[in-house]
């Protein structure tokens, strides 16, 4: 088999798990999670297959791997689709394939040990996942009555095969495939249990929300394919001269370049898809979900196809723009939005009581990291964030997920009636749950950027250096929200594993089963170890001890090593990193180890009204209900209900009603009455009356008719006759 047909064959595997699920297995659940899951390890093992190889490969950037087939007839050419793989391919198929195998085996666990909040209301029975006794003393687990079991997995399939699609195209098109096939999953799964009503809004909200950056998006697409004749990536992004043509050509919007006009719009599509300010809404409420799609969201698929795509499109994004030269508009716009994004984020997430929140708006707050980091030009630094977060976000999530599962046990088996995804109804979980803690706390401390040992510090820490060089407002607006980030998340440590239960709940609460537990601890292996492959060989002490093969892999795709290149070592933006994370992790213990009230946190009174505004996310949900959803909503009720569907439309309709039945009762009067009805009536009636008068010739005597016949053959004989004298 040809390598180009495996890089073919990567996305199918899920797709197929998809339809064979929804077709055969929706009632049989161990085998509808065992396709799920025979299916993506088909996708994990070729992807780890294409990864072995491309490591072993020479200039990939320069020839990657590639194959096309004809789709759609244009004239005399065809639009061609294909797939391609080089180093971005790689690197992004290679955290896609061990996050979705991780998320999808720990879900097994998650639907059959575990009760999801308000979905199983049944009196007198235990939970789901509860171990209950028998007449005879045993422990039993209550199986699994999760319903749409198979649902989960046939949609999660087809979540993994809409991002293994868009990874592998070699074009805009396809990519954009994918990226609408996640939207619809997405909507799907945040409202799996959709006898919620807020996991229902939620759905809604983020379908309305992601659609709005997605009709920028297809602009950008459609003009890209007007201008250009094509959307392969090759074809424009690796063409000199269609870059040159479209960075100087004006458009006719704002004087701006058809190259920033375009990347704009893509960008407006990435700002929606990955939660970005002000498209962000959506993201926390996400969390409405099963907690193993939050974590594909989050890690695994949905935000991180944004950034790919912005990371893919970087030669488009910065057409015309040399390292120390102004930014074109697409990279102000993305080092703007998201260095703002990361703090704006940040600041939430410290007064969040959700365990699932707080990493949701951590997410935001990450996502920005990486957006502002390409804006600034960083483009090796943005894809080395994208890989490490994706491995401690989903750590993070999975983890999140076994520990509320833990307090549902605890829920249960102590009938007190707290939320057990609140915070500050835990406390002490250490004990509890010794692995989910390990792995929580890796997780944690590598999404605080904690020195030298995670992979967070290292990918943000070359974020950090880049600005510090380029964009000083920049460095400072994310150095700000490194040390908030790393001061949330040991709060969430604090209050999660430290201390003592604050509620009964959380001191009966205990450690989730193997299937769900194995996944952390292969997540946090990575959590650790994904950062080493790509520390500077300039950075003191351990510098140079681990080759840097990150660096030069990624930054062929420009022509170049990477950073490297035009950075130098500082130790300025090293030790902000540092400060940052240690200074955080202390003032977060420091402050929430003497929590002890489980009703309002100690920040609460200090901060006043700041902690409030942070606690509401500074009232954007409600400012756009204020400013675009109640408007919207009177809009469609007063003026396009009441007046123009029922006095316009409606009107027009009726006038048209009542003309075709004037047209009618015309025709039926003047046409139909007296000339189709009054014709056939006096055909009717003529032939009545010639038989009327026919009929003297039918009296049934015998006589008449001889004399007739008599009188017949005497007329013919006389016609005959007079024939013959002429």
């Amino acid at each position: 088999m040809p390598f180009e047909t495996l890089i073919w064959l990567l996305p199918l595997p899920p797709l197929l798990a998809f339809f064979l699920i929804i077709t055969f297995a929706y009632r049989r659940n161990s085998l509808s999670h065992g396709l799920a899951i025979g299916a993506v390890g088909l996708s994990w093992l070729g992807s780890m297959f294409v990864f072995w190889r491309a490591l072993q490969s020479e200039h990939l950037a320069e020839h990657p791997w590639s194959a096309v087939l004809n789709w759609i007839p244009t004239g005399d050419t065809w639009f061609q689709i294909g797939v391609q793989a080089d180093p971005l391919t790689v690197v992004t198929l290679f955290f896609v394939a061990w996050t979705i195998l991780m998320i999808f085996i720990y879900s097994v666990g998650y639907h059959n040990y575990g009760q999801p909040r308000g979905v199983h209301d049944r009196p007198g029975l235990p939970p789901q996942g509860a171990e209950v006794k028998d007449a005879h003393g045993h422990h039993h687990r209550v199986p699994s009555i999760e319903p749409m079991y198979a649902r989960f997995f046939a949609l999660v399939s087809l979540f993994a095969f809409a991002m293994y699609l868009l990874v592998v195209s070699d074009n805009l098109l396809t990519l954009y495939i994918g990226w609408e096939v996640m939207g619809v999953c997405s909507y799907l799964l945040i409202g799996f249990w959709y006898a919620k009503e807020s996991a229902r809004n939620a759905a809604v909200k983020a379908f309305l929300t992601t659609r709005i950056g997605d009709v920028f998006m297809l602009l950008g697409l459609a003009a890209l394919y007007a201008l250009t004749g094509s959307l392969n990536y090759r074809a424009i992004l690796g063409n000199p001269q269609v870059l040159e043509i479209l960075a100087s050509t004006i458009s006719p919007v704002a004087g701006l370049s058809w190259a920033a006009l375009i990347g704009l719009l893509l960008f407006a599509g990435t700002v929606g898809k990955s939660a970005q300010f002000p498209l962000h809404v959506w993201l926390p409420d996400a969390m409405e979900g099963p907690t193993p799609v939050s974590a594909m969201i989050h890690a695994a698929t949905m935000v991180s196809a944004g950034v790919y795509l912005m990371i893919r499109f970087f030669p488009l994004l910065s057409a015309g723009w040399m390292p120390g030269e102004p930014l074109t508009p697409p990279m102000v716009a993305m080092a703007f939005i998201g260095a703002f994004t990361a703090l704006f984020a940040a600041t939430i997430g410290l007064a969040q009581r959700d365990i699932k929140r707080v990493l949701a708006y951590s997410t935001i707050s990450q996502l920005g990291y990486m957006i502002a980091a390409l804006g600034i030009g960083a483009y090796v630094a943005a894809t080395f964030h994208l890989v490490t977060h994706a491995f401690f976000k989903a750590l993070l999530f999975l983890a999140s997920g076994s520990v509320i599962h833990g307090m549902e046990h605890g829920v249960y088996h102590t009938d007190e009636h707290v939320d057990p995804q609140d915070m500050f109804n835990m406390g002490g979980l250490r004990h509890k749950m010794p692995v989910t803690f390990w792995t929580f706390l890796v997780g944690g401390l590598s999404l605080a950027g904690f020195p030298l040992i995670t992979a967070g510090f290292w990918s943000k820490d070359e974020i950090l250096t880049a600005a510090f060089q380029s964009n000083l407002p920049v460095f400072i607006t994310l150095g700000v929200a490194a040390l908030l980030t790393a001061f949330y998340t040991m709060r969430q440590l604090t209050l999660v594993f430290l201390g003592q239960p604050r509620t009964a709940a959380a001191a009966q609460a205990q450690e989730s089963r193997l299937v769900m537990t194995i996944p952390l601890v292969v997540l946090a292996i990575f959590a650790l170890a994904a950062g080493w492959v790509g520390i500077p060989a300039s950075f003191p002490l351990v510098g140079g001890i681990l080759p840097n093969w990150f660096e030069a892999f990624v930054g062929s795709m420009l022509g170049h090593v990477g950073e490297a290149d035009h950075l130098i070592f500082t130790p300025t933006p090293l030790l902000v990193s540092i400060l940052a994370s240690l200074g955080g992790l202390f003032l977060g213990w420091w402050v929430y180890q003497s929590q002890r009230d489980r009703v309002q946190d100690v920040l609460a009174k200090p901060l006043g009204g700041l902690y409030r505004l942070w606690q509401n996310k500074y009232y954007i949900d409600e400012l756009y209900q204020l400013v675009f959803i109640r408007p919207a909503l009177w809009v469609a009720d007063v003026f396009t209900y009441h007046w123009l569907d029922r006095k316009i439309i409606d009107g027009v309709l009726h006038g048209i009603g009542r003309l075709g039945l004037a047209i009618g009762h015309g025709f039926r009067e003047f046409i139909d009455r007296p000339l189709i009805n009054g014709a056939g009536d006096a055909v009717a009636d003529g032939t009545h009356e010639v038989g009327a008068r026919l009929r003297i010739l039918q009296p049934g005597r015998l006589q008449v008719y001889l004399l007739i016949a008599l009188v017949g053959i005497l007329i013919i004989g006389l016609v005959l006759f007079s024939i013959g004298m002429v």
